[in-house]
């Protein structure tokens, strides 16, 4: 039997400690438009059919019951990571704006396929980054 395909990633998901400091950053500092306010989550318009959750770290644990079915629990420790596409002709433009904005760019990498990368961290210590392609084969400009 041959594997179904897939889309694309539909959802990513960060875990924070405080949740009116991730939305000031998320909203105001990144300008992304968020969709959903709940006591353990926000979910971000991250583009085109893509979605960030930033859950309340410690309150996601538990199975929620839904009139649709059941949530499965999930939460994690530690920093995590993920990035947002940008162009190319973008990187200027957010190096001078995190600038702006008082946040640090942690560190740039240039890739071996010419791609770059802004690494730089939310409220909460996750690691963030901004990609230019190309990175990854499948990442097209």
């Amino acid at each position: 039997m041959q594997c179904p395909p897939i889309d694309g990633i539909l959802e990513t998901a960060v875990y924070v400690d405080d949740m009116e400091a991730a939305h000031q950053f998320y909203a105001d500092t990144l300008g992304l438009k968020r969709m959903v306010a709940g006591e353990r989550l926000y979910a971000y318009d991250a583009g085109p059919a893509q979605t960030l959750l930033v859950f309340h770290r410690g309150h996601t644990g538990e199975d929620v019951p839904t009139k649709g079915g059941l949530v499965p629990g999930h939460d994690t420790t530690g920093h995590s990571h993920f990035a947002f596409r940008i162009a190319s002709d973008q990187l200027q433009p957010w190096r001078d704006y995190l600038g702006e904005a008082g946040v640090e760019i942690i560190s740039e990498v240039v890739w071996p396929a010419g791609g770059t990368s802004l690494y730089f961290n939310d409220p909460d210590g996750n690691v963030l980054e901004l990609a230019a392609a190309p990175l990854w084969p499948n990442f097209l400009s």
